[in-house]
């Protein structure tokens, strides 16, 4: 099948978007960071709220403790022992880390149920992309985000999210209670907390930019390792493995380098938590020494504003922890929002209730001057109108290139074109969801793709409730009866990641029966027979011959006999029909139809053409 639009890493990668470094720049970016991480569990509220009650319940016995241990030290100071609250302090000491422990789980158990949300979110929404959004995007990248950036994601929840919402809970009524007993002691703490917040707020900006860089570094590498892999046949013949293993090597030293670069803007923030912590704690008990030498501030006070401060160590060092967890994983919370933004497929009808079709028999597809590109200024097909009738077989042909892979792509609403009409059955394709208009039309591509899974997974996968009459039926129909039997578990033996226990002609034949399975209106088939020995061939030329007699087939033609078989031609050429009709019709009348079936019948490809022709 030729090559009808631009090839991976072709214009049509090139032209991608390009998304600054910068995640604050860009309208995405508005996602990343803690806005992003509260956009994500959104769906999640029931078992956040609930984690958050426990974190002010724990809280609350934090911060009871230092007023009971005042109440202890001024018993003590007026000569009787405080047994009752001695007790009370060692009570809510015990109950607190009790809570805290429960706290910490709640949190984790409710960050890993946001991981499994955004996980399903975005399997189903990268499943359901438009078309462009596969070309643009390459595959390995995409499983990376879904893997590598929702473990991140992970990492920022179970660290950043947990923290910060404890930290910040914490600190808040730390800093009401601190207010409450001594106004200018908590003076000079805000200002050393300031001072350290001053000094943290440049390294979290450069960590987030260096954690997106960092990110998409990752995740070019495992496009480039997927792409290495999937066709690792090659990469060994041509003797590549040295110059892949350095291409990726490449990919993996630009991700350690933005991983490095934020692990030096990370090192900023221990310093700056050492300033907050121990700084405060030195000019408190400086301070508040002083005042109680002058007299002007009491023992008991001094001690109970310490003992927040100590309290203060673990929230205020969690908040600056999480803001650095946080910014850590921003990059992939940006490229998590980045896929959940790319366009889907709506299988909503665009057109309700449709006129049903004037014609009791429409024809099965029909394509009314379809014009379409991949990009606008450069259109593929031009003014295509033909029809496939109800029954019988179609033989689209034409040199590589000519628009044939296109005509499938539109027929299956892969994509929709850009003028003209489309129809199905007498009905406009919009008239129907992508899923209801695709449920008449059955697909047999060239590279016949097969399935990790058994032969029966394969056979049945357009149609999940098949009978095991049926499936029988087009395994015989198929030639695949004698491959069935060979095997120790017939159809629930397994045929390998993409088929690798299959012969191709195997392949080929397991997808059309595949196809078959379904019952479609409309069999749309690229060569159904390049890969077939003679016995094979013959045998599947007469079961799509009993198929023509049910459905409608069209068919890409790379071979004679193909051409030969089917009741009518359609010859395409730089995107027009030029020629139409049978074939004793088209060699008598079409030259150029006479050079490419010469072509096909020398056993040559449509595309065959020597250069002053074209």
């Amino acid at each position: 099948m030729g090559a009808d639009k631009d090839p991976p890493g072709g214009p049509a990668v090139r032209d991608a978007p390009h998304v600054p470094d910068d995640p604050a720049r860009t309208p995405e970016g508005r996602a990343t960071g803690l806005r992003g991480l509260l956009r994500l569990a959104a769906g999640h509220r029931g078992p956040v709220t609930g984690a958050v009650a426990l974190t002010l319940a724990a809280t609350a016995l934090g911060l009871a403790q230092p007023l009971v241990a005042r109440d202890v030290i001024e018993t003590a100071g007026s000569g009787r022992t405080p047994w009752r609250g001695a007790a009370a302090l060692a009570a809510l000491f015990a109950v607190h880390a009790a809570a805290q422990a429960l706290v910490r789980f709640q949190l984790a158990r409710a960050g890993e149920g946001i991981v499994l949300g955004v996980r399903l979110n975005m399997i189903d929404h990268l499943l359901r992309l438009r078309m462009p959004a596969y070309d643009r995007h390459r595959v390995g990248d995409l499983i990376s985000r879904t893997d590598a950036d929702t473990f991140a994601l992970r990492q920022v929840i179970a660290g950043g999210l947990t923290d910060a919402v404890t930290g910040t809970v914490g600190l808040a009524a730390a800093v009401v209670l601190m207010l409450w007993l001594d106004w200018v002691l908590f003076a000079c703490v805000a200002g050393v907390v300031a001072a350290a917040a001053a000094v943290l707020g440049p390294a979290l900006r450069g960590m987030r930019a260096a954690s997106l860089r960092g990110r998409r570094a990752t995740g070019e590498m495992a496009a480039d390792l997927e792409r290495a892999l999937s066709a690792i046949r090659t990469v060994k013949a041509a003797r590549a493995e040295a110059r892949e293993s350095a291409r990726i090597g490449g990919r993996a030293a630009a991700a350690r380098a933005a991983n490095v670069r934020m692990a030096g803007f990370d090192a900023l923030v221990a310093p700056a938590t050492e300033l907050a912590v121990t700084g405060t704690f030195l000019l408190v008990l400086l301070v508040g020494g002083a005042r109680v030498a002058g007299g002007t501030g009491s023992v008991a006070d001094l001690v109970a504003f310490l003992l927040y401060m100590l309290y203060l160590t673990g929230p205020l060092g969690s908040l600056f922890e999480s803001l650095s967890v946080v910014q850590q994983g921003g990059g992939a919370v940006h490229r998590i929002a980045e896929t959940l933004a790319l366009p889907r497929e709506s299988d909503v009808p665009a057109a309700a209730n449709a006129a049903p079709p004037r014609d009791r028999r429409p024809p099965a597809l029909e394509f009314r001057d379809v014009w379409f590109g991949y990009r606008p200024s450069r259109p593929v097909l031009r003014g295509v109108s033909f029809e496939v009738p109800r029954r019988g077989q179609v033989a689209l042909i034409g040199r590589s290139g000519a628009g044939k892979s296109t005509i499938f792509a539109l027929a299956e609403r892969f994509y929709d074109p850009d003028r003209g009409e489309v129809l199905v059955g007498g009905v406009p394709a919009g008239a129907l969801s992508r899923s209801g208009h695709r449920a008449r039309i059955g697909l047999v591509e060239q590279d016949c793709p097969v399935l990790d899974g058994t032969l029966r997974d394969n056979l049945v996968y357009a149609a999940p409730h098949a009978a095991d009459d049926e499936i029988r039926a087009v395994v015989a129909a198929t030639n695949l009866a004698g491959l069935v039997s060979r095997l120790p578990c017939g159809l629930d033996a397994r045929v390998g990641e993409h088929g690798r226990e299959l012969s191709g002609g195997e392949r080929q034949r397991l997808a059309v029966a595949r196809a078959l399975v379904a019952r479609p209106d409309l069999l749309l088939l690229d060569e159904p027979t390049s890969h077939l020995d003679l016995e094979s061939e013959l045998a599947l030329r007469r079961t799509l011959d009993e198929a023509a007699g049910r459905c409608a087939l069209l068919v890409i033609a790379h071979r004679f006999s193909t051409v030969r078989a089917a009741a009518h031609v359609v010859v395409l050429d730089e995107g027009r029909i030029v020629a139409r009709g049978t074939h004793e019709d088209l060699m008598e009348t079409s030259e150029y139809y006479r050079f490419l079936a010469t072509s096909l019948a020398l056993g040559g490809e449509p595309g065959d053409e020597p250069a002053a022709r074209r």
